[in-house]
């Protein structure tokens, strides 16, 4: 089993910027696509960007693009989610997900598993 714990969440103005963090154990981290889910109140939880093993790849959901930023550390077994320029909307859960499918980036079916998740928000 691998295990995925996200830290770094938090309350942050609109505007600011946030990192989040996830450390993987359990497994070999490289071998797996690693995404980033949030999840609003009230709302389905939706994919926010992932990245390929080697980070040569990356997906965005629209309504990051260009604010958020996905990167690993592969030796550190540990990803990362850089967040810019949030919006009060960016509030949420969010969830780190490792996908050894390999199938669908952007697809919450296709990984493996699951952080525990960590707060977001975002005020105006």
């Amino acid at each position: 089993q691998v295990q995925l714990v996200e830290s770094g969440g938090g309350l942050v103005q609109a505007g600011g910027s946030l990192r989040l963090s996830c450390a993987a154990s359990g497994g070999t981290f490289s071998n797996y696509v690693m995404g980033w889910f949030r999840r609003a109140p009230g709302k389905e939880r939706e994919f926010v960007a992932a990245i390929t093993w080697n980070g040569g790849y990356t997906y965005y959901a629209d309504s990051v693009k260009g604010r958020f930023t996905i990167s690993r550390e592969n030796d550190k077994n540990t990803g990362y989610l850089e967040m810019n320029s949030l919006k009060p909307e960016d509030t949420g859960v969010y969830y780190c997900a490792a996908d050894l499918k390999r199938q669908s980036p952007r697809g919450s079916w296709s990984y493996d598993y699951w952080g525990q998740g960590t707060q977001v928000t975002v005020s105006s």
